[in-house]
């Protein structure tokens, strides 16, 4: 029997316990009905630290009468507090890094990856976490190369998934693992929710850096909004900081993080997304309105930034068919 914990944390988001719970059990009867046999192929457990700084204890078993095996996984569930505000007690980062020491698989989820990131397990390593609390996860903790374009990273040992519903994208990521991809597929089904494969980045806003304190830099910014990124070239950019083009492409990636085409592009796509969900007109009409002369270098830039190609994203977005399903 492969035992799933679930930490309840200060803070941590209590529906999302009860659903992995729920999921996780769910799965596990799909294969005792199956099977038409009474062992239990998943136990669910919820680990609560019981104290400010005392070691994580079993406080919920959905089968107490079963033989103690290891853990399998154990999973941080997300928050509803401001992530930087989780205090994360030094017992619990030890814990936690002694359950990964003996090969138990590490998850967490949303702002779930802070906790698991103290840890220092996640130096050098990829997560993923939502996607607007990207930057303080990277400002916090600089050796963890986060990508916050992906809605799930499985790094092996560790799985990290990204929004706040994104606990059952990495429940039925542990179910397929452990269970195998047609109990995932049918405890997909039967939640109705969509099987791991999509990404975070079909849902995420460009959200521009604006606080950064260079004043050339922001009124380019603010020109470009107000503009649509319509005009993006060096010459018409630089002027509009009052700088020289060298040293306006320096300063610009400094304080946004971004080439200027990198900027624009993203820009536009924002603008492609808003006209692909809401307004009828051709591909390639959408291309023209968000300055793009050439629709197909249009689709690969979309293509490349989204995750989907515009039509795909309009078949999936379009508020004639619903948001996302």
């Amino acid at each position: 029997m492969a035992e799933i914990g679930v930490v309840v944390y200060p803070g941590a988001q209590q529906s999302a316990v009860l659903g992995l719970t729920d999921l996780l059990c769910l799965a596990s009867g799909f294969v005792r009905t199956r099977e038409k046999a009474e062992r239990v192929p998943l136990r669910v457990s919820h680990w609560r630290p019981d104290g400010d700084d005392a070691v994580p204890s079993r406080v919920f078993d959905s089968h107490p009468d079963a033989a103690s095996e290891p853990l399998s996984a154990l999973i941080l569930p997300p928050t509803l507090q401001n992530p930087d505000g989780v205090d994360v007690a030094p017992s619990m980062s030890t814990w936690l890094r002694d359950q990964h020491a003996q090969g138990v698989v590490m998850g967490a989820v949303c702002a779930g990856a802070f906790l698991l990131a103290e840890t220092g397990l996640m130096a050098g390593r990829p997560m993923t976490t939502h996607w607007t609390y990207a930057e303080r996860l990277q400002a916090r903790y600089p050796t963890v190369r986060v990508d916050a374009d992906r809605l799930i990273v499985d790094d092996g040992d560790v799985i990290t998934a990204g929004g706040l519903m994104a606990w059952t994208d990495l429940g039925l990521r542990l179910v397929d693992r452990l269970l195998g991809p047609t109990v995932m597929m049918e405890t997909a089904r039967m939640l109705l929710v969509d099987p791991p494969g999509r990404e975070q980045r079909y849902y995420s806003v460009f959200s521009p850096r604006l606080t950064h304190g260079d004043a050339a830099v922001l009124r380019v910014q603010h020109w470009l909004q107000a503009t649509q990124a319509k005009d993006v070239s060096l010459p018409t950019l630089a002027a509009q900081a009052r700088l020289e083009e060298r040293t306006f492409l320096r300063r610009f990636q400094k304080a946004t993080g971004m080439t200027t085409t990198e900027y624009c592009q993203r820009l536009r796509v924002g603008r492609a997304r808003e006209l692909l969900q809401f307004d009828k007109a051709t591909i390639d009409r959408v291309a023209w309105e968000v300055g793009y002369s050439d629709a197909g270098a249009f689709r690969k830039v979309f293509t490349r930034i989204v995750g989907l190609s515009p039509s795909e994203y309009r078949r999936r977005f379009s508020a004639d068919q619903g948001v996302g399903h």
